[in-house]
């Protein structure tokens, strides 16, 4: 049985909630190309509402999350409208188990984000 997933969680460490509403790309990076996967919207909890990564998807290799932080914190009102410090955030990271459970949680302020494997 493949169990291999992909999951993320955004939390919102300035205001202690979740970030709701955060807008995420997952793309594979195979050389110099770059294949989209998956475009989403973090839910209430700050969660996707499905792994970004299902079962039976997961391939070892390079990927890539790109957190629009910069477009979350002004609609959140915690930076001005242009520009905000934190715009795009990417973080590469590889999958060398497929069977693997990969979480990738990223910690937001205005000024500044953490990461880092999660369980």
């Amino acid at each position: 049985m493949t169990t291999g997933r992909l999951t993320t969680h955004v939390l919102d460490t300035a205001r202690g909630l979740p970030a709701a509403g955060l807008r995420l790309t997952l793309t594979r990076i195979e050389g110099d190309t770059r294949v989209p996967l998956a475009c989403v919207v973090t839910n209430a909890d700050g969660r996707t509402d499905a792994p970004l990564l299902a079962p039976g998807a997961m391939q070892p290799g390079q990927y890539e999350l790109t957190f629009e932080a910069g477009a979350y914190l002004r609609a959140t009102g915690q930076v001005p409208a242009e520009p905000a410090f934190l715009d795009l955030i990417p973080v590469r990271f590889g999958i060398a188990d497929a069977q693997a459970h990969i979480h990738v949680p990223l910690l937001l302020a205005a000024h500044g984000y953490s990461t880092y494997r999660g369980s």
